[in-house]
């Protein structure tokens, strides 16, 4: 690579960051969404955009992207990692209850919507082959712009999130055989058609069989491993292995390489480390995410809105409105409701990212005329980047007058929605999630003892490894949505920081401590905690009660007393750690006056 070659590169990067970390923020202040303000920017700053002039005007060589091939690539693994997140926050037994969902729903809008959009092609006087590569290249969704928005909402878990993953799923799984498809029109491959299909999906069951058995057995040794090392480095590089490695592994076999970082996050989610792996990536992904939308928008060519734009805006506004009514048509097969079938069509409305490989691989093999394939990857790039704003009139909608009532298609059996999380999970913490599952509390438990959460898993126990004081960690298992945060371990400094971190993330949250001593009580006071409980006094008060009831005072009166004088000893606490706040105060403003 020649040093010319290697700052084309440099700059071309320069220009992304400069937008992730300049222009993004900047609109964000003025309610612009990051998704909508990515696209932008590639649309100008991209080779089809100003990029274009930079032989009349050289300077703009350092603030637009010359090469889009730099970055695409990098792009590409903000869908990995994508998918890869939300694989983790599901799991094979989740997935196997949308079945009916993904493989009915999902296989339903693609070969219904691809079907009514080769028929409309045709009709405009495309041959047969040219047809049913747009049309099905177009039914097609954008798996990262609906999910991120979604994300975004915080409604994965809602009806139009579920409804949205399973039709983006089976969409996603609809991307061989299409590939498949086109592959044979452009080598005229008559006679070979059944094998050509054969060998795709034998290469691609293979190469799924390969990840599931790597994920059944190889994975929990390997995390264990490296998380016993004690450090996050090796722990983040394992996990960055694991994701590009089965993304390439599908990709070799003719699948997406989203589709394998999903399988191999569907395994992840039954081990103690998916909270940890969640945490680690999650940084990458967005960062990712928004270089993939920012290739998006350098693929919108202007020059289209010139040579044809009523042609255009025609064809995106009727490509839109064509897979919003059949979408609605047919999610009202599946009782879903009218409104939760127009937000979620409006949201799979627009194309999706793999037009751009599909069409753009059929204009290469000659099955599409230069400009036909330019009209439809432009109707498909404008159409993306209006889905942010498609969202959100969809969700403006007044809701429709009472019908009968429609299933819950939200994720179940999981501690999401209200749940407790458990810090530490030795032998306090073991009995603090006994009682909690004795009484019906949904929890989470969390330890960072590897060895000691991988001998747990292998007796039964639910527990999560990862490090409750990093607030990412406590973002992956719910912090946001949980009842109340328990912390059992008993290390003074670090509950201190546990519980700093927590306050910051939700200062309403039930929080209740583990505390050394009484003056490790006070300062867990001082700084939050609904209630601490310090090792000696409780010690003093059990030793206390079994005093007092084999002395002879009746088992009733020694309870309450021992009750009433917890109670003194926590108003007591309370109450100094108050003044202990109170004078720092004073002191504060007395020293700045």
């Amino acid at each position: 690579m020649t040093e010319s070659n290697t700052i084309e590169i440099y700059s071309d990067i320069l220009v992304v960051l400069g937008v992730a970390g300049i222009i993004v923020p900047a609109l964000r202040r003025f309610g612009v969404s990051p998704i909508l303000s990515y696209l932008g920017a590639g649309a100008v700053l991209g080779p089809l955009g100003l990029g274009s002039q930079i032989e009349k005007f050289p300077f703009l060589y350092w603030v637009t992207v010359v090469n889009p091939d730099s970055v695409s690539g990098i792009g590409e693994l903000g869908v990995v990692f994508l998918l890869f997140l939300i694989g983790l926050k599901l799991s094979i037994k989740r997935l196997f209850t949308m079945r009916r969902l993904v493989f009915g729903l999902g296989g339903l809008q693609v070969a219904v919507t691809g079907a009514a959009l080769t028929g409309i092609a045709i009709a405009l006087g495309q041959p047969p082959a040219a047809a049913t590569i747009i049309g099905l290249s177009l039914a097609l969704s954008s798996t990262a712009i609906v999910l991120e928005i979604l994300a975004g909402q915080g409604r994965l878990t809602s009806n139009v999130g579920r409804l949205s993953f399973a039709v983006l799923l089976a969409q996603d799984l609809a991307v061989v055989p299409i590939i498949v498809l086109v592959s044979i029109l452009g080598n005229g491959a008559g006679d070979s058609v059944l094998v050509s299909i054969a060998t795709a999906l034998l290469k691609a069951s293979v190469a799924i069989g390969a990840i599931v058995l790597f994920g059944r057995f190889l994975l929990r040794p390997m995390f264990e491993l490296v998380a016993t090392a004690g450090s996050t480095e090796l722990f983040i590089a394992a996990a960055l292995f694991v994701i590009i490695g089965s993304g390439l592994l599908a990709h070799q076999a003719g699948l997406s390489m989203a589709l394998g970082a999903f399988v191999i996050a569907l395994m992840l989610a039954e081990t103690a480390y998916g909270k940890a792996i969640e945490a680690a990536i999650d940084p990458f992904k967005g960062l990712l995410l928004g270089v993939f939308f920012f290739t998006v928008g350098m693929k919108i060519d202007f020059r289209e809105f010139l040579h044809e734009p009523g042609v255009l805006l025609g064809a995106v506004a009727g490509l839109i409105a064509l897979k919003l009514a059949i979408f609605v048509a047919l999610a009202s097969f599946f009782r879903a409701n009218w409104r939760t079938s127009v937000e979620t069509g409006a949201l799979l409305g627009p194309g999706g990212e793999f037009a751009f490989v599909s069409i753009g691989m059929a204009s290469a093999l000659k099955l599409l005329p230069g400009p036909v394939a330019s009209l439809a990857l432009a109707a498909a790039a404008v159409t993306m980047a209006l889905t942010p704003i498609l969202s959100l009139a969809a969700r403006r909608l007044k809701p429709p007058a009472p019908t009968a009532a429609e299933p819950d298609l939200t994720f179940r059996a999981q501690p999401g929605d209200r749940h407790a999380i458990v810090v530490g999970h030795g032998r306090v913490g073991k009995v603090v999630c006994s009682l909690l599952r004795q009484h019906g509390v949904g929890f989470v438990a969390i330890d960072q003892d590897a060895t000691g959460v991988a001998r747990d898993r292998g007796d039964g126990h639910l527990v999560h490894f990862g490090d409750a004081s990093d607030p990412r960690v406590l973002d992956a298992i719910g912090l946001r949505q949980a009842t109340g945060v328990i912390i059992t371990i008993n290390g003074r400094k670090t509950i201190d920081l546990i519980v700093e971190r927590i306050r910051a993330a939700r200062p309403d949250v039930m929080i209740v401590s583990r505390a050394r001593d009484e003056d490790h009580a006070r300062r867990l006071y001082a700084v939050g905690v609904t209630d601490a409980v310090p090792e000696t006094i409780e010690a003093s008060l059990q030793l206390s009660e079994a005093s007092l009831v084999g002395l002879g005072v009746a088992t009733g009166h020694a309870i309450a007393s021992i009750h009433q004088r917890r109670d003194e000893f926590r108003h007591a606490l309370q109450q100094a750690a108050r003044l202990a706040g109170r004078d720092e105060s004073h002191a504060v403003k007395a020293k700045t006056t």
